[in-house]
């Protein structure tokens, strides 16, 4: 009784313990479960806020929907078999866990019999650790617990499994969607004649179905054997394992269901085989048509009777035939889906692989040229010439005129110490390539945005960052062919305050735009809070405007909910606290043209390179966008991010695209409108039937915006790539594999990077007037050193959609012309016309010159022209000094044609140095590195042959002083080596003579041809040290 009395009240404390502590734990968990809600609910509710104010709603609430239907069927379908397969086995188990009842009419005494069950074996076990009369108190204890347990588990596992597959599989919503908005190619495959919406649309689906089913019918499986081993559906004995007839009725469902999954998946494996990416070529091969298929055809049939025989075992309870059937089947798959094809590999296709695979190569080569849109290419043979003649030019006025001298990778701190105005403000490294209609003439020009640069506002708080600096201000642009007197960027739109002659009336403030804050509170009533601008001079005597923003650009933040929400979002309590949300105030976030598009239309790839441009007094962020497949049956895959410029695309095998969707974004008020641009591509059309409404007709695009599109850059950066071994449409050359192209590295710099492709107004070769076009070269596949560096193609993209009225597009937009040069051409390639002017003597000279001091010398862009019969060489040079505000100013155009050079301040004069005086082109002050005159200004009737008839003792003149400099630095360096100082002042000042006679005479030649003179910061330092390398640096950041 003591020993009774010592116990009972221990469990009793505790027991008012646990009770007292129970109110608390709940109300914990209740609370921290429902802040938990409330933050996921807080995103969805944010989500839900910008779609709809941004009018894509339906987007969200599409994806919400197919997203949520997905789930709950991927959970059911696996959810439901699990259980059931669990509950038959419980409730046909031949042990089950004794009641009270009967545990009380046990009798006393060791049990000795052979456990033969899981429960049997415990209850052993506690028999033989604690002896017959103690175990079996615990033997009842473990069977009720075991009981609760049971009952936990048939709704625990199935239900935690079933979300957790269905949360996989929910990602494969846009798989879903495509298949039940499926359309037609009208186009079939060779193989098996089904059109190729079935493999791009319907195979990816019934692969999901497949994997899904297999899982659900796997998980099933395990948790049946277990639940049958552990209530005796299972038994272990001596003599081997026995096992209950629902055991093996169960088992033989099972079986059923995942061998017929198991012939699904052979019969798919038959189209899937067309899609395979893993040889030399994409696509069923002989191997695969004439081995591999048959095999899965047969593999499908046999599994399909295996499961025929268990359902006959299930019946009549005879199993040996269905497991050797099964066995056989899984040999057969191993050897006939293995060895077989390898048989025929070795033995029919290896001895005349050339012969075998013809026809299915052919294959790959007509269905990647489709898929890419290589098979609309107008391939015309040029034998280029690279022989120079006086007057060569004279039908290339047009091009030459447009050429563009200003490099957009080059210029971008050009542009910021000119306009930048304010820290607070940047421009983009790599800035954009466009044109406008000046006068009666379309001007190529190189512009940029002034955005906000966050990392630069004034005091590092809350309140700045997202209140008070908020948006940028204005376009700036410069003409792309023409520089002033000082080599700087001659802008036609700019200031602060817009000046120029694109707009001076379009609403220049960018809420939305690349480098914009994270997130801004806008608009709203009470005081003006936001930075507009600094004020001009004439204007105030205060530094800068104020301004309120009165658009509609994002969700309003006035009432609680929604403070709280994005407060949450944000992390930020100000958004909570601050004074600065008040009634009516906005969120601006997302801002990102990119993301933003990504987000309204998340089917889309975007292309890596959003441009600016004013329509119809609007800045206007324009984004190319591309529908893609990787399920395009015989079409070779291709990367995107190798493809296109480094990293400026996600990681991403596709083996189909089109630009099918022309974006544009406000930069004021972030409004997105798509347009559909290729209205026949099928998988913008399934798209569009997801999410009707939510994309709009090229034709309801205004002139404006229409005169502003361009061919995009990241799907000709997959074109050429693809185009290096596609241009050859015969299977026999193709499997040779003797005519492989190669895109020529940048020569500019030493990062062995392609070359970039480049945008400028082009007219080829038979065309009748220039296009805005994108361009690249092509030559021979580069595999050693010693390969040739010489052009074999040209291709070119006509850009240029407008024609003047809305909602109308050329007929020669996206035109892609490709000129193929013969084999044995001899026509430099950009890296070989690199290496021409750096071995120049005369180029060299001048070169090491002005780098000599501070001062350092980049090159341009290498723009190559299809003009005078033959491929012309262009490459503006600029200066740059050294400071804190140094930036690049255009001194040089190098020209060459052939293995002729041309160096001089202007390109007309370094063209007339390549083409015996004259080359014929006429600029009319354009493509010059001088002042061009106004689109109302007439030009001088005499300026042109006063220029031409003083240059030629001036280029004498600059030549020799030139040499005598040269001259004066070999002497130089040699008598310092020798420690010989009186000789080294002799030559410097000799050095100092030469430059400041080279100086004048280039002074003479810019008085009579309008051109700049050696500015200060470019001029060499007479008492420089050494020269430097005679290769310039460089600079080769993809063009925009």
């Amino acid at each position: 009784m003591s020993e009774s009395t010592d116990k009972t009240p221990r469990p009793q404390k505790k027991d008012r313990a646990k009770k007292r502590r129970s109110p608390l734990l709940m109300t914990i968990v209740v609370v921290a479960v429902l802040i938990a809600a409330f933050v996921g609910l807080s995103q969805v509710y944010t989500d839900w806020l910008w779609f709809d104010q941004l009018g894509y709603s339906t987007v969200f609430t599409t994806q919400i929907l197919v997203k949520a239907v997905v789930f709950v069927v991927a959970a059911l379908v696996v959810a439901v078999p699990l259980w059931a397969s669990m509950t038959y086995a419980v409730r046909h188990a031949d042990v089950l866990p004794a009641t009270r009842e009967q545990n009380a009419k046990d009798e006393a005494g060791p049990n000795q019999s052979v456990p033969t069950s899981a429960s049997d074996a415990t209850e052993q076990m506690l028999r033989d650790v604690l002896g017959q009369q103690r175990a079996e108190e615990s033997i009842r204890r473990y069977h009720e617990s075991v009981d609760k347990v049971r009952k936990l588990l048939l709704i625990a596992v199935p239900l935690l499994l079933g979300l957790f597959i269905a949360s996989a599989t929910m990602s494969q919503w846009s798989t879903v969607a495509l298949f039940f908005n499926q359309q037609s190619f009208g186009k079939t495959d060779p193989e098996f004649g089904l059109d190729y919406g079935f493999f791009v649309f319907v195979l990816p689906f019934l692969r999901v179905v497949v994997s899904l089913v297999t899982s659900a019918v796997a998980l099933a499986a395990v948790a049946g054997l277990f639940m049958h081993y552990f209530y005796g559906g299972i038994k272990v004995q001596p003599g081997g394992v026995t096992t209950t007839h629902a055991f093996r009725r169960h088992a033989a469902v099972l079986a059923v269901v995942f061998v017929l999954t198991r012939a699904v998946s052979f019969w798919l494996d038959r189209y899937s085989s067309t899609q395979q990416q893993s040889g030399r070529w994409a696509g069923a091969m002989y191997t695969d048509v004439n081995a591999s298929i048959p095999v899965s055809a047969i593999l499908a049939v046999s599994a399909l009777l295996v499961s025929l025989m268990f359902i006959t075992a299930a019946v009549k309870n005879h199993w040996r035939l269905p497991l050797i059937s099964t066995a056989m089947l899984v040999i057969v798959s191993l050897v006939a889906g293995g060895l077989y094809p390898w048989v025929v590999q070795r033995f029919q296709v290896v001895p005349n692989e050339q012969g075998a695979q013809s026809q299915f190569i052919q294959r790959n080569i007509d269905a990647t040229r489709y898929a890419y849109g290589l098979d609309k290419i107008e391939t015309t043979p040029y034998d280029a010439t690279i022989d120079t003649r006086a007057g060569a030019l004279s039908s290339s006025s047009a091009t030459i005129a447009n050429i563009r001298l200003l490099d957009p990778n080059v210029v971008s701190s050009a542009f910021a110490q000119m306009q930048q105005f304010r820290p607070y403000y940047r421009f983009e490294s790599q800035l954009s390539v466009d044109r406008y209609t000046v006068g009666n003439t379309t001007q190529d020009t190189v512009l940029a945005a002034r955005e906000l640069n966050p990392t630069q506002t004034n005091g590092d708080s809350w309140y700045n960052r997202h209140v008070v600096y908020t948006h940028g201000y204005g376009v700036i642009a410069a003409y792309g062919n023409q520089v002033d007197s000082a080599g700087n960027p001659k802008f036609l739109q700019s200031g602060i305050k817009a000046t120029g002659t694109l707009s001076e009336d379009y609403e220049p403030r960018i809420y939305f735009g690349v480098s914009s804050p994270e997130y801004s509170i806008v608009g709203g009533k009470g005081d003006t809070l936001e930075l507009d601008r600094p004020l001009s001079a004439d204007e105030t005597k205060a530094s800068d405007a104020k301004y309120t923003f009165s658009g509609n650009g994002g969700p309003r933040v006035d009432s609680l909910l929604a403070r709280l929400s994005y407060a949450i979002k944000f992390q930020s309590s100000d958004i909570l606290l601050s004074d600065a949300v008040r009634d009516g105030s906005q969120i601006l976030y997302e801002r990102n043209p990119l993301d933003r598009v990504r987000k309204v239309a998340p089917y889309l790839t975007v292309d890596s390179k959003p441009y600016p441009a004013i329509v119809n007094n609007r800045v206007q962020w324009i984004v190319d966008a591309y529908t893609t497949s990787d399920q395009f049956p015989y079409a070779q895959g291709s990367s995107q991010d190798s493809a296109t410029a480094a990293g400026a695309q996600r990681s991403k095998s596709v083996n189909y695209i089109r630009n099918s969707v022309k974006a544009t974004v406000d930069a004021y008020d972030g409004s997105v409108t798509l347009y559909a641009w290729d209205e026949d591509d099928p998988v913008l059309k399934a798209w569009q039937s997801v999410f009707p409404g939510t994309v709009k007709s090229y034709h309801e695009m205004n002139a404006s915006l229409m005169s502003h599109v361009r061919y995009p850059t990241d799907m000709f950066n997959i074109q050429r790539s693809m185009l290096n071994k596609y241009h050859v449409t015969n299977a026999h050359s193709f499997y040779a594999g003797d005519d492989v192209w190669s895109i020529p590295n940048d020569p500019t710099n030493d990062r062995n990077q392609p070359i970039s492709p480049y945008y400028l107004s082009l007219q080829m070769p038979g065309d009748s007037r220039a296009h805005f076009s994108l361009t690249t070269t092509f030559i021979p596949q580069q595999s050693d050193s010693n390969s040739r560096n010489v052009m074999y193609g040209f291709l070119a993209a006509n850009g240029d959609a407008g024609t003047g009225k809305d909602g109308e597009r050329s007929a020669d937009y996206g035109k892609l012309r490709l000129l193929e040069l013969p084999r044995s051409s001899v026509v430099p390639g950009p890296g070989q016309a690199q290496n021409i002017f750096n071995s120049d003597a005369e180029v060299s000279n001048q070169l090491n010159l002005l780098r000599r001091g501070s001062s350092e010398v980049i090159n341009g862009n290498m723009l190559t022209l299809p003009v005078g019969g033959g491929m012309l060489y262009v490459q503006p040079v600029y200066v740059q000094s050294s400071g804190d505000a140094k930036y690049p100013r255009l001194q040089r155009v190098l020209v060459s044609f052939g293995d002729k050079v041309g160096f001089a301040p202007t390109l007309e004069e370094a063209l007339n140095q390549v083409f015996g005086g004259s080359s014929g082109a006429k600029l009319d002050g354009s493509a010059t590195a001088s002042p061009a005159p106004s689109a109302n200004a007439t030009p001088s009737a005499g300026s042109s042959s006063s220029s031409s008839s003083s240059s030629g003792s001036n280029d004498s003149e600059l030549k020799q002083a030139l040499n005598d400099a040269s001259k004066a630095m070999s002497d130089s360096d040699a008598a310092m080596k020798k420690g010989d100082w009186a000789a080294y002042g002799e030559a410097q000042k000799r050095l100092e003579a030469a430059v400041k006679k080279a100086l004048a005479a280039e002074e003479v030649q810019s008085k009579g041809s309008a051109t700049p003179s050696a500015s200060a910061s470019a001029a060499p330092s007479a008492t420089a040290s050494a020269s430097a390398s005679a290769k310039p640096s460089a600079s080769a950041s993809p063009s925009r």
